[in-house]
């Protein structure tokens, strides 16, 4: 229970001024909450905030120098007990899990409403992963995605997932032939099984099929 002896600190890492002034604002008026610093930049935060010693820290990914998701890495080495909530406003995939694998326990977008990211601050510090629902979705369909792509490449023969193995790796036809010990032909035929098996229609996308499953 959050009581007036035992606020929540937090502090924010924010270039653009208005929106910096604005969450500031936002979490102070909130009940329990409080903004002890914030920073205009990745760098400023990096070598100050760990001083400060916050419960939770808001950071933005798009900052001059120093990005957001590099920014998180390097808190969470200096302060691994910290939770980071990514506020932003950029929704693709990879920068989504890009902050989630660098430290981050959240992510929203930073037209959540006020009362949205006070209950997500409160969320984050009681242990809990809050996103917005876009987010949310983006995620659970991401997983979706890991968990048929490995049923597929399951259904592969063990030679099969060699051949898919080494076109990941970029190898020309010629050269996984030659390192598996096959004729250029019998490794056209294997690509057609695996092409079938993985229901696609070309090597990138097998590629992206055999990668998506770790």
């Amino acid at each position: 229970m959050i009581t007036d002896l035992m606020p929540i600190n937090i502090c924010i890492v924010e270039d653009n001024a208005d929106m910096r002034e604005g969450v500031a604002q936002v979490l102070n008026q909130a009940h329990g909450l409080r903004c002890i610093n914030t920073y205009a930049s990745a760098e400023a935060a990096v070598h100050d905030l760990p001083r400060q010693k916050p419960d939770v820290a808001l950071v933005d990914i798009n900052l001059p120098g120093m990005n957001g998701i590099e920014c998180v890495a390097k808190l969470k080495a200096q302060l691994p007990q910290l939770q980071i909530l990514m506020l932003t406003r950029y929704e693709q995939s990879d920068m989504i899990f890009d902050s989630i694998r660098a430290g981050a326990s959240g992510y929203l977008l930073k037209r959540t409403p006020a009362a949205d990211l006070i209950q997500a601050v409160e969320q984050v510090h009681a242990g809990g992963a809050p996103m917005t629902m876009q987010i949310a979705r983006k995620v659970i369909t991401y997983f979706q995605h890991i968990q048929k792509s490995t049923a597929e490449v399951d259904k592969l023969t063990a030679r099969e997932k060699e051949v898919l193995a080494l076109l990941a790796k970029g190898r020309a036809y010629k050269q996984i032939a030659a390192d598996l010990g096959i004729s250029v032909n019998t490794l056209r035929v294997h690509l057609r099984a695996i092409y079938d098996k993985l229901h696609v229609h070309s090597r990138t996308e097998a590629t992206v099929k055999y990668l998506g499953r770790d």
